[in-house]
């Protein structure tokens, strides 16, 4: 299907679907683009936009901010209602409240939900982290489903409170998303914290106890989950933008006339493949091209990865730049180790680079020129 917008057609009504970063983003930049038309944003929570990445970090252990500035957008809200279809003929979007919107640019950018296991909590939701800090207070022993950076969190915040952890998964900690050199790194800390780590898959949930596929068993007083997330596509089905159930979009994040897609509920191409980035930075760069190609159409920029992840989590403080995971020992360029403020450097195959602080004070555009040159910028400064 071409993505171009048919000749012709005035763009006067543009509705984002979705209030999160990719949705508030996309609002900002339809406006600096200089839109302005109708715009509406639809939230399924009825609370205003927030910071997601806060929920798993300080907002669980001391209750750190998780607020967004006010939006300048002066986009019109419909909260607490979610979008159950989409006409792309009629060019409506219908909400579960009855109601449909009209729209000449629609923007997709209803992210994801956190895989289920059974009745085990989970984290995706500011409700979902209010409830587990909650929790926590109780000191309960806790077993977290999931070894990857949202479920280290959780373990790191539930240990910091004084509980017992186990965490349950079926490779090493994070080593999927970061590569050997980060995990052992981060499982060292993890244990090091008191945190029990058993190998193995969950299978079921219920009553207490985690089944595991080799028929063992773990129990805890609170389970949480944290075994991936799923996007949120299912109001898109018989709409025609999917392919084979995905929402793939272009390199300007288009996927019909007029329609585009951004953040955690997209596909799109990067390094030779077509997949997800449910990434914090990577869903707002998405957005603003994603946006501004409603309006511009090819004149717009391609989106290119260069992604940004932090972590906090068993004292260890991780940003990095570029695409993880990384194999083999990387370049030190500053530190005797990683709890002495180091930058770590990596160079993949096709000459892509790789930085990562931890423990470190050094600026993201100053962490990026480390990426890209595989050198210590000479005005960085650390600190423990």
């Amino acid at each position: 299907m071409s993505t171009a917008v048919p000749p012709g057609i005035v763009i006067e009504r543009i509705v984002v679907v979705g209030n999160g970063i990719a949705g508030q983003t996309a609002c900002d930049s339809l406006r600096g683009a200089g839109f302005t038309g109708q715009l509406t944003v639809v939230g399924d929570e009825p609370v205003p936009a927030y910071s997601r990445p806060a929920l798993s970090k300080a907002l669980l252990t001391d209750g750190g901010s998780h607020e967004l500035a006010a939006p300048a957008h002066g986009a019109t809200e419909r909260l607490g209602v979610a979008a159950v279809g989409l006409d792309v003929d009629a060019r409506l979007v219908h909400l579960d409240d009855g109601t449909a919107l009209t729209f000449d640019g629609l923007v997709i950018a209803t992210g994801a939900r956190p895989r289920p296991l059974g009745e085990a909590l989970v984290l995706r939701t500011l409700d979902d982290a209010l409830a587990l800090r909650e929790r926590l207070a109780d000191r309960p022993s806790v077993a977290v489903v999931g070894a990857g950076p949202l479920g280290m969190e959780v373990a790191s915040a539930a240990a910091q409170a004084g509980c017992e952890v186990t965490v349950v998964a079926d490779t090493a900690p994070m080593r999927p998303q970061f590569g050997p050199y980060l995990s052992e790194l981060f499982t060292t800390a993890a244990t090091a914290a008191g945190v029990k780590l058993v190998h193995g898959t969950a299978t079921g949930f219920a009553a207490g106890t985690i089944t595991l596929d080799d028929g063992s068993r773990v129990t805890a007083e609170l389970v949480v989950a944290a075994i991936g997330d799923i996007p949120n596509v299912e109001w898109l089905h018989g709409s025609g933008v999917l392919t084979d159930g995905r929402l793939v979009a272009d390199s300007r994040g288009r996927v019909a006339p007029g329609i585009v897609a951004a953040g955690d509920v997209a596909h799109v191409p990067i390094r030779g493949m077509v997949r997800r980035i449910p990434l914090w930075n990577s869903a707002i760069e998405q957005a603003r091209i994603a946006a501004t190609a409603v309006l511009l159409g090819d004149a717009t920029p391609e989106f290119d990865a260069d992604p940004y992840f932090w972590t906090e989590q068993f004292g260890l403080h991780l940003k990095a730049i570029g695409h993880l995971p990384v194999d083999g020992e990387p370049t030190v360029l500053t530190g005797e180790g990683p709890r002495d403020a180091a930058l770590l450097h990596w160079r993949h195959p096709d000459g892509a680079g790789v930085a990562v602080a931890i423990n470190h004070r050094i600026p993201i555009p100053r962490l990026r020129r480390a990426a890209a040159t595989g050198e210590l910028p000479s005005t960085a400064t650390a600190a423990r």
